[in-house]
């Protein structure tokens, strides 16, 4: 009994010490029930206020990708597509985020025009309606969410206006179950047509959100032309996208090395994003991942192996006011047979090929060089809009050595479209990439 007793005695010494372990641990609190956020504007403009806090998003869209490295590098939110990503709960992403302090743009996926959804079908609107009101019921009370994105790009390649309609209902319908969080839709583009079918439509949508690449930088004109006063984020921009690049003489877009891509993402987010501190609250940098979209590399700011691009190094320099202690190597321009990706570069089959990298490493760690050829996604297969592709397979090549920095090899013996690939690692995580595109005939 003498034993139970001393136990008993033990018991609040023992909760002290794993409370102070705890708290040791580096691990943030879970806050119980949702934080208040709103809209306000101020003579300087407007504002996101989160528990009576400005809270001015640096973010990324973040469905799949690292969230804890997108904490240490400095943003405060991360933006979904979707509650359930097919991965993660609406619920698991919420609690990963919170856990790293930060709070998310939850999407909410509904049906596009382009996919075969008819809004002028009541019954097919009306079961979409209580879908995402279930969805809403859900996760409105969790901590870390900040705002609910009604739908992705509804109007790319749509003609019916009564998708707005739809959005005002769950707009409103948002309003009344959650009046602690906003609503916004994603828009692909935006101009004066645009707002003139959405104004009337969507007078509970609380503020608009933009997504926009090379063409970010005619953003501010089309707002202006728009007559569109009101506050926006920005909830995709990044590289240059496929359907704005140079084209070879067979029709494939030339992708921008990663060098090219992070001095792009700087100047964008500098002369558009960071320049308009009137409307714009935020924004939400696309992508804090990877993905397959023409090639394996050309809009994810990371590598297939997870290794981070010059992309992120940009990122982090915005966020933080300084550049990482550990940059990326840094990629001048890559070389096949001598030429550049804008060269139209073709081959006999099986001909005798040459590539060369010029890269540096700014802290000269040792580079590891590694080279790839990858045929074309087949037109036919081809995505648009972002939706799924696959990444086709590699072609087996001997790379044989010619100098540190420079290979031959032999072009692939069957006809086609090709591209030729090279990424270069300092060791630490962080990988250079770029790729030529060339045609063996």
């Amino acid at each position: 009994m003498k034993q139970v007793r001393y136990l008993f005695l033990l018991l609040p010494i023992l909760i002290s010490i794993l409370t102070a372990c705890n708290g040791k641990s580096g691990r943030n609190e879970i806050q119980e029930g949702p934080k208040m956020v709103k809209l306000e504007k101020t003579s300087t403009g407007y504002s996101l206020v989160v528990d009576g806090e400005p809270f001015y998003v640096k973010g990324a869209g973040c469905e799949f990708g690292n969230i804890q490295s997108l904490a240490l590098h400095g943003a405060n939110s991360l933006r979904t597509w979707r509650t359930d990503n097919g991965r993660q709960s609406g619920k698991e992403v919420l609690d990963a985020a919170l856990e790293n302090g930060l709070m998310v743009s939850m999407g909410i996926e509904i049906g596009r025009e382009r996919h075969g959804f008819d809004y002028n079908d009541p019954v097919a609107v009306k079961k979409q309606f209580e879908y995402v009101k279930g969805e809403v019921m859900k996760y409105k009370d969790h901590p870390a969410l900040l705002l609910w994105g009604i739908g992705n790009e509804l109007n790319l390649k749509a003609t019916n206006p009564a998708v707005w309609d739809a959005v005002d209902d769950i707009a409103r319908m948002i309003h009344e179950v959650d009046p602690n969080h906003p609503a916004t839709t994603m828009l692909a583009g935006f101009g004066k047509e645009l707002w003139e079918e959405m104004k009337p439509r969507c007078p509970n949508l609380d503020f608009l959100s933009f997504q926009s690449y090379a063409d970010i930088i005619n953003l501010p004109k089309y707002i202006d032309e728009a007559g569109y006063d009101g506050p926006y984020l920005v909830t995709e921009w990044g590289a240059t996208g496929h359907w704005e690049s140079p084209l070879t003489e067979w029709g494939r877009p030339i992708e921008q090395n990663s060098r090219e891509k992070a001095d792009s993402y700087l100047y964008r987010y500098k002369n558009v994003i960071e320049a308009d501190r009137e409307q714009c609250i935020g924004s939400y940098v696309f992508l804090w991942g990877q993905k397959q979209e023409r090639t394996p590399t050309w809009y994810g700011m990371f590598l297939e192996n997870g290794d981070e691009t010059a992309s992120v190094d940009v990122m982090h320099f915005v966020w933080n006011g300084e550049w990482p202690e550990n940059q990326t190597p840094m990629l001048d321009s890559l070389l096949m047979n001598g030429k550049t990706a804008f060269a139209n570069i073709t081959t006999a089959p099986g001909e005798k090929c040459s590539a060369e990298v010029f890269v540096i490493d700014p802290e000269g760690d040792v580079l590891k060089i590694t080279w790839e050829i990858i045929p074309e996604v087949p037109r036919e297969e081809q995505s648009e809009g972002g939706d799924f592709e696959s990444r086709p397979e590699s072609i087996a090549t001997e790379f044989i050595p010619v100098t540190e920095k420079s290979v031959g090899f032999n072009a692939p013996a069957m006809a086609g479209e090709y591209r030729l690939f090279v990424y270069v690692s300092d060791g630490n995580g962080h990988s250079a990439t770029a790729n030529i595109p060339f045609l063996v005939k």
